[in-house]
């Protein structure tokens, strides 16, 4: 941790930090896993436009950005970034129309939908503006094993029945194009699955109900794609995330795999068997407080994450051998008491903490302080250090 404290010793606390080494050897990673498949990065688990140049220049297939609001799409045509899916059905109609007007100058950018409602409004604006917007089908590759549903219960096209019949009325909107089919495996790419995250007998279930889906999912993305190519030309058909690069750099229909958290890191992703990442971005608190010889208080550091709340939503330390948060009291909005487990820790002293999820961290923070080689390099703007908020 020298390095850390060399680099950032002149920084106010409490900071977010960046390690370029650590996202370098994750970018690398990304590459080889994602074998000849094109690479969208997920905007969500970055939001930092620096940032997502900085990974993009170092991709070996780029294919452009995943984001995650109209709004925040608009932003970053602003900022002259090109190349953009919107990975969920956006419902704001004056947002859509400065979009079109994007799309008009000669921007990329495809809309997600799953439902004829969406379409219509976009067929309805595109018409407006007498221009053809280009649309994404979201199909649902979850599970149901009838006892348990494994998957994520969002788009509602999950099976090819409702997809025929989603694809029967959007032949009536002329302004459209349907371009892209987006099949996301989530019980794959986002749910942990380590023998020492789940206790034995959780870790060893959620593998099995891993390897009984991957069939399902492929014969259903297959048959989907398979028969949206017989109606339309597709540009592309994207699939997979963070937890999932691998498997799906190995299937043939898909052209383009999302990636977000695995370039950071974060601790969420510290559980999956077949990841081997490296922490790239937490914050850093310092120590106000000394409650007791292994208690210390640090100012700051409520940073939990979105999702089904529990512990693993709370934020980790940097050197988990050292550090525990107190079970009865968890991370604070103003303040984090903290186990000390080894060594010593004195009054205005730093403890680097890493959050649960990759770009949550960047609503909180106006800049990521980057580091690389043990040398500070500067700070990178993140999307709230850029006065947005997006969600």
């Amino acid at each position: 941790m020298q390095r850390y404290h060399d680099a950032f010793q002149n920084i106010e606390h409490p900071f977010a930090w960046l390690d370029l080494d650590a996202l370098n050897r994750n970018i690398a990673y990304v590459n080889k896993s994602c074998g000849d498949k094109q690479v969208r990065i997920a905007t969500k688990s970055i939001r930092s436009v620096p940032a997502l140049e900085y990974i993009a220049k170092r991709l070996n297939h780029f294919a452009g950005f995943m984001t995650f609001t109209a709004s925040e799409s608009l932003f970053l045509f602003d900022n002259g970034l090109d190349n953009l899916l919107i990975g969920y059905p956006v419902y704001e109609q004056h947002a859509i129309s400065q979009l079109a007007q994007w799309v008009k100058k000669g921007k990329s950018l495809t809309f997600m939908v799953d439902h004829v409602d969406q379409a219509a409004l976009l067929n309805a604006i595109a018409r407006n503006l007498n221009i053809t917007l280009q649309v994404c089908i979201d199909i649902n590759v979850s599970t149901d094993f009838k006892v348990l549903y494994f998957g994520s219960k969002r788009s509602p096209i999950t099976s090819y029945a409702k997809l025929d019949a989603l694809l029967q009325q959007l032949k009536t909107f002329p302004y459209i194009q349907i371009t892209a089919v987006m099949a996301y495996d989530a019980q794959i790419a986002g749910v942990a699955d380590q023998t020492k995250n789940y206790f034995g007998a959780k870790g060893a279930l959620i593998r099995t109900l891993k390897k009984q889906s991957l069939q399902k999912i492929t014969a259903l993305r297959q048959f989907s794609v398979a028969h949206v190519k017989s109606m339309y030309d597709l540009a592309f058909v994207n699939a997979g995330g963070s937890g999932s690069m691998s498997w799906c750099a190995q299937q043939p229909d898909v052209t383009e795999i999302t990636v977000g958290s695995a370039f950071f890191a974060p601790a969420l992703f510290d559980h999956y068997e077949s990841l081997h990442l490296t922490p790239a971005v937490g914050f850093a608190l310092r120590v106000t407080r000394q409650f007791s010889d292994d208690i210390v208080v640090c100012h700051g550091g409520g940073y939990s994450a979105s999702g089904a709340a529990g512990v693993d939503r709370l934020p980790t330390f940097l050197e988990p051998n050292r550090f525990a948060l107190l079970p009865l009291e968890g991370a604070g909005e103003v303040q984090t008491p903290i186990l000390v487990k080894q060594g010593t820790v004195s009054i205005g002293d730093t403890i680097y903490m890493r959050h649960a999820k990759a770009g949550e961290l960047g609503e909180r923070f106006h800049v990521l302080h980057t580091i690389e080689g043990g040398k500070y390099k500067g700070p990178l703007k993140t999307y709230r250090g850029e006065g947005q908020c997006f969600l």
